[in-house]
């Protein structure tokens, strides 16, 4: 079952074309991974429980990171007929 799901994420032509492929889905993952690190980066250097409007803060800065990466993996991987 496996083997049939790596064959339908990198059902490409050459090994060129699938690790072109490869690499458009790890940028698009930079915007969250980046946003993930910033909430820990302020949560264990800037902000203690006493800071307020923190959740809210960190619901944004989650939400930004997913959305951007939403937008990249969609604007990336979009076929040419649909841009």
């Amino acid at each position: 079952m496996h083997s049939q799901q790596y064959k339908l994420v990198l059902a490409c032509t050459t090994p060129t074309v699938a690790m072109i492929k490869i690499l458009k889905i790890i940028l698009s993952l930079l915007p969250w991974l980046l946003s993930m690190y910033g909430f820990y980066w302020l949560d264990s250097n800037l902000w203690d429980a006493s800071t307020p409007h923190r959740g809210k803060l960190s619901v944004l800065l989650m939400g930004s990171g997913m959305a951007l990466s939403f937008l990249m993996y969609s604007r990336l991987l979009a076929r040419p007929s649909q841009r």
